[in-house]
């Protein structure tokens, strides 16, 4: 990376940092209290949990707050840690906070918006460590906090812990340096947040479910995040288990390495009620997923704007890319059909094990808009027969990529699109395959300048514009060189 470019990306994390810090925020304190002065063994036996709680409510009690350390050991924690506001929990080297199968948690609280969101989205109180409008508080050190393998991925039963960390309506989050493992449905579910950070975070929860949920929370910067999950790595959401939609954005991701076993790595949704605007994304790495290795839906009647991806590497995904206008409309304030406008892919490589082409799937008179593709370059698996190239596919109303099926294009398929562009990039497949590489249906302003395509011995055309008004294919050419095929039905073109 350039000394510009390093300089530029220096200077908007700053910036992103400094909005990430509350006004309110109480000067740094010397107070530390270790917990086994309150009772703590850390023998890995004994339950803690009471002297942990009675560690927090000290340094919340102390002039300007405190910190909680533990020192090496294994604390085991068979109920709900409650948190405080100005408290940060420090695990040193060696130190691990361990869940329980006592079954001897919080009860979950009643929820009069349980429709909204899945019953893990609905309820808080029965995790491992719980605090709910509290400011200043933060996770930090260099040890781990592990369910233990006791926390479950399901909806559980009373007494039952689902996550990790669940945290709602905080101001002023740190959550850095530590190992989040064996996080149930959640290692860690923040909703209605604002002013997060994050450095050197480690989340290994892939025999699990989700990494970490960041749920209608604004000015948030992450960097150098290592999160290995089953379900969604690092997904941001917005829904209405708080009763209200609330807003979303200001957050900056600086250098990631994410993979997700069955689902998303880095994703927007599926819950999408409130606004999400203003993400940047840069210097990701993906290793897996099993649904999208970016994702970006809108479901719920959420308007996604402003988002930018720079620098990312994708392998082993079973879409490398998907954008898609749903009309599930599962939000409490009767919403609409939502929009995704303003988004920017700059330097993404991926190669995709998976057999659904990237996509951006927009809704009659709903289109996805403003979309930019440069020097982006997928390699898809490819092998497949060639299709019916006008046949558009049916969709179940699913964000999942196999939500469409098998689409008529081995690489791009969009649809209901304004204002589309790909400039200096490709598409190529692992195995010959009978389709085209592009199809355009449905929309204005698709334009393809200095695009290279693999052809297949079998396929009718290499790109296809469908109902496209004002479509452009400037210097398109195959991998060999020659000029790539251009059909159009329907169509009216740009250029010439």
């Amino acid at each position: 990376m350039s000394t510009r470019r390093t300089g530029a990306v220096l200077v908007a994390v700053a910036a992103l940092l400094a909005a990430a810090t509350p006004a309110t925020a109480a000067a740094p304190t010397a107070t530390v209290l270790n917990v086994k002065s309150y009772g703590a063994k850390g023998d890995g036996s004994a339950n803690d949990t009471a002297a942990i709680n009675r560690a927090i409510v000290a340094a919340n009690q102390a002039p300007g707050g405190g910190t909680v350390q533990f020192p090496a050991g294994t604390y085991r924690s068979a109920n709900t840690i409650h948190m405080l506001s100005d408290v940060t929990l420090r695990l040193d080297a060696g130190s691990t906070i361990k869940g329980s199968g006592a079954d001897t948690y919080d009860r979950p609280e009643p929820n009069p918006n349980d429709q909204y969101q899945d019953y893990g989205h609905s309820h808080f109180h029965n995790a491992m460590i719980h605090g709910d409008r509290l400011t200043n508080i933060g996770f930090v050190g260099a040890g781990t906090i592990d369910g233990g393998g006791n926390l479950i991925t399901g909806n559980p039963k009373a007494g039952e812990a689902d996550k990790i960390l669940s945290l709602t309506r905080c101001d002023g989050l740190n959550l850095s340096g530590i190992t989040l493992r064996r996080g149930g449905h959640f290692a860690a579910l923040i909703n209605g947040c604002d002013h997060v950070t994050s450095d050197r975070l480690t989340i290994d929860t892939a025999g699990d479910r989700d990494g970490w949920n960041i749920i209608s929370t604004r000015n948030v910067v992450i960097t150098n995040i290592h999160a290995a999950a089953n379900d969604d790595a690092l997904v941001f959401k917005s829904d209405y288990a708080l009763g209200q939609k609330l807003p979303n954005g200001n957050v900056t991701v600086d250098t990631a390495r994410l993979s997700a076993g069955c689902c998303n790595a880095l994703m927007f949704g599926s819950e999408t009620c409130g606004d999400f605007t203003h993400y940047r994304f840069s210097h990701v790495t993906i290793t897996g997923a099993g649904k999208s290795g970016l994702g970006l839906v809108s479901m719920d009647g959420a308007r996604i704007s402003d988002v930018r991806y720079d620098d990312v590497m994708m392998s082993n995904t079973a879409s490398p890319i998907m954008l898609k206008i749903g009309t599930r409309k599962r939000c409490g304030d009767g919403p609409g059909i939502g929009s995704i406008s303003d988004v920017h892919f700059g330097n993404v490589r991926g190669t995709s094990a998976g057999a659904y082409s990237p996509t951006i799937w927009g809704q009659p008179g709903h289109p996805v808009s403003d979309v930019s593709f440069d020097h982006v370059d997928l390699t898809v698996p490819g092998g497949h027969d060639a299709m019916d190239p006008t046949k558009v596919p049916t969709d179940t109303g699913d964000y999942n990529p196999k939500s469409l099926g098998t689409r008529p294009a081995y690489g791009w398929y969009l649809h209901e699109v304004s204002g589309v562009s790909f400039t200096d990039s490709s598409v190529r497949f692992a195995a010959d395959d009978g389709r085209p590489a592009v199809i355009a249906n449905a929309g204005t302003g698709v334009t393809f300048t200095r695009f290279t395509v693999q052809r297949g011995a079998g396929s009718p055309f290499d790109l296809g514009f469908q109902h496209i008004s004002g479509y452009c294919a400037t210097a398109a050419t195959t991998t060999t060189g020659a000029p790539a095929r251009v059909t159009a039905t329907g169509s009216s073109p740009t250029c010439g």
